[in-house]
């Protein structure tokens, strides 16, 4: 339902001391830059944080959301300001909060995510009866999910959300079940989308 679009912007010439990400996709979007960037990285989730130790960062995860990434923040804070680089989707408002918590965070869009069409395999699975566990990751991809959803189907959907946020976008998606992972973490929604095989098992 989503390409990535990599931009590139101008980015501050700072002095930061080190950088945040939100997504691993933004990673992959900073090294495209090619800018000489600050080696200390501060990432959402484990996922992200695993990407950047690839590239070369001295990652450091939050293991949770927005929330998560501001807290660890702030109960280690840098000796001086931040770069967050991110895509054009954003929820949390991390830079705006951090700056307004004293540590100066400038936030630079290095992607977006572009509305694809449901792909052909995609619409015959929806158009077959039978259950279809659908995992969503983002309020935005269930609201394209939503909108891209033919309105022949005939698949019975049993969705996975990846928090209360995704869950409450995908709340107008006709369905039999929802589970929402316990934390919004990869390993979380792996659990998640196995409890929700149990579900969808049940006479």
């Amino acid at each position: 339902l989503m390409a990535t679009e990599h931009l590139a912007p101008a980015l501050p010439t700072g002095p930061f001391a080190g950088v945040i990400f939100t997504s691993a996709a933004a990673v992959e979007a900073a090294l495209r830059l090619g800018a000489d960037l600050p080696k200390e990285a501060w990432c959402v989730g484990r996922k992200t944080a695993d990407r950047a130790a690839a590239a070369g960062f001295n990652a450091r995860s939050a293991d949770g959301d927005a929330d998560a990434l501001v807290a660890a923040i702030l109960a280690d804070p840098p000796q001086g300001g931040l770069l967050h680089l991110r895509g054009e989707e954003v929820r949390g408002e991390v830079a705006e909060r951090l700056t307004s918590a004293g540590i100066e965070t400038v936030s630079i869009i290095v992607y977006r995510q572009v509305a694809q069409p449901l792909s052909v395999d995609g619409a015959a699975l929806l158009a077959t009866k039978g259950l279809v566990m659908l995992p969503l990751f983002s309020p935005r991809s269930a609201a394209l999910f939503r909108a891209a959803l033919p309105s022949d189907s005939q698949a019975t959907l049993v969705l996975v959300a990846m928090s209360d946020a995704v869950a409450d976008a995908a709340r107008p998606i006709p369905h039999l079940a929802m589970l929402t992972a316990a934390e919004p973490t990869g390993e979380a929604m792996l659990d998640a989308c196995g409890k929700a095989l149990e579900v969808a098992s049940l006479p």
